[in-house]
């Protein structure tokens, strides 16, 4: 597209979309929020940027004076959504009470954008905001007094169990609902030699408690964590590199 076809599609947008009701100044960060908004509500394959210039009323072209192309607005979907993880920095907890805080904060999160929360997965946040979740976990092995490459490996585990929990919850639902619909006997057609322990434990697999097995999950992960060996008590903050 030449500059002068650029500018006249642009002008025609404009014109457009343009009425007589003053509107808030176009930026970033409401291109962002819109591009949220609409994926929560109709999925990610949505997503695109004239629907977002239709969600804000305004020109197409007017999109990519703060937003370069559609995966920097994706990665800026993911960052507002990790922007929104409360850390928490109380010297006063404990490094366990501390590390369950931080992933029961990427689980409220995921409740509240769980459809965003796929963006998280699939796209690079290496700003500030997506590298605070990482060095939370990283000061509290610290704290605790794990070396440098425990520390790293705890945080790797953190953030995998907070991201694949939910990532799980969301598979289990799709599955109980089945269960709800079918019932428990819908298993008693399967092979009773192949499948005894599902067939047997049929009721307490249906009745499941996302809440509980989370918590459940995390205070193994806790407890794992509390047995690997730690640097002596006279040696704070060596494990740095």
């Amino acid at each position: 597209m030449s500059w002068d076809t650029y500018r006249c599609q642009r002008r025609r947008e404009e014109r457009r979309v343009t009425s007589g009701t003053p509107r808030p100044a176009l930026t970033r960060d409401r291109i962002v929020q819109a591009a949220v908004a609409l994926i929560e509500r109709e999925g990610a394959d949505a997503l695109s940027m004239r629907r977002v210039a239709a969600e804000l009323d305004v020109a197409v072209m007017s999109l990519y004076n703060h937003v370069p192309n559609k995966t920097a607005l994706l990665e800026g979907v993911a960052e507002h959504v990790v922007a929104g993880l409360d850390l928490g920095h109380d010297p006063a907890v404990s490094w366990q009470e501390g590390a369950r805080a931080l992933v029961r904060a990427f689980r409220k999160v995921a409740h509240e954008y769980p459809r965003c929360m796929t963006i998280v997965l699939t796209h690079k946040v290496d700003t500030a905001a997506g590298l605070r979740p990482m060095e939370r976990a990283l000061a509290l092995a610290d704290a605790a007094g794990f070396d440098a490459e425990a520390a790293v490996r705890i945080m790797r585990a953190l953030l995998a169990y907070a991201i694949g929990a939910q990532m799980r919850e969301a598979g289990m639902e799709k599955m109980l609902g089945h269960l709800e619909e079918t019932g428990v006997e819908s298993w008693n057609h399967l092979d009773a030699d192949e499948f005894r322990h599902v067939i047997a434990y049929g009721p307490q697999l249906a009745a499941h408690d996302p809440e509980s097995d989370f918590e459940f999950g995390l205070d193994l992960l806790i407890a794992a964590l509390e047995a690997l060996p730690r640097r002596p008590a006279a040696e704070p903050g060596s494990g740095r590199g």
